[in-house]
């Protein structure tokens, strides 16, 4: 007996199926890609930059661009979205048993995504997509809160004041910090060396013990392969 096909699986007599949907391109992949490592720049300097210094930055026209995204808001969500991501990854397995090692690998992380954190930060304040930027510093708020009640519970840790609290001003000078060695021009190992016991020093450390944990820190990371 014959198979019947049903009438809605059935294309017109004389019409073609319908093709699957391109991949893009690989040219346009890379613009794209091109586009959002150069608004990560761009946006990191002035948060309220427009458009047309981002193609100026990326090297492609304002059509090309609005060829991607068809908007900046647009843009910023997608960008917005890819740190949250990127951080997200860089804190996968970043814990220790000492909370002091612990948060000066936090640090040691954020300074591999600078640019991401530091557009996700901007976005806060000068962007109508601060709830995203906000979601997506959620891992980095999460991981420092835990060192910092952990720390304050061993000892090691100031705890005079809330753990919500003090995790929030250590967020913030890490975040002060990483554009501070960005904009003066620090060599990696310093810079990175500095975001890390500037954290550790606001949680409650001694400078010259939160240097000595962040060179521990970055050994780990070094024996570890993870040294960025």
């Amino acid at each position: 007996m014959p198979t019947l096909t049903p009438p809605s699986s059935r294309a017109p007599h004389g019409a073609r199926a319908p093709r699957a949907p391109r991949a893009p391109r690989k040219d346009a992949l890379e613009n794209r890609a091109a586009i959002l490592d150069a608004a990560a720049a761009v946006f990191r300097r002035d948060p309220e930059a427009a458009i047309d210094a981002v193609a100026a930055e990326a090297g492609l026209s304002r059509r090309a661009v609005y060829g991607h995204f068809s908007s900046r808001d647009d843009l910023l969500a997608e960008l917005l979205e890819r740190g949250g991501r990127r951080i997200s990854a860089a804190l996968t397995g970043v814990r220790h048993d000492d909370p002091r090692i612990h948060l000066a690998l936090i640090g040691g992380a954020l300074y591999g995504q600078v640019a991401e954190v530091k557009v996700l930060a901007s976005s806060l304040l000068h962007s109508p997509l601060e709830q995203l930027a906000g979601g997506a510093l959620q891992p980095v708020r999460r991981s420092v809160r835990e060192a910092v009640v952990r720390g304050a519970a061993a000892g090691d840790f100031r705890d005079d004041l809330d753990p919500e609290a003090l995790a929030r001003l250590v967020e913030d000078a890490a975040i002060a910090v990483l554009d501070e060695a960005v904009r003066s021009e620090l060599a990696h190992d310093e810079a990175r060396r500095l975001v890390m016991s500037v954290g550790l020093s606001v949680a409650g450390l001694a400078w010259r013990e939160a240097v000595d944990v962040a060179d521990t820190a970055i050994a780990l990371m070094s024996t570890a392969g993870g040294a960025a």
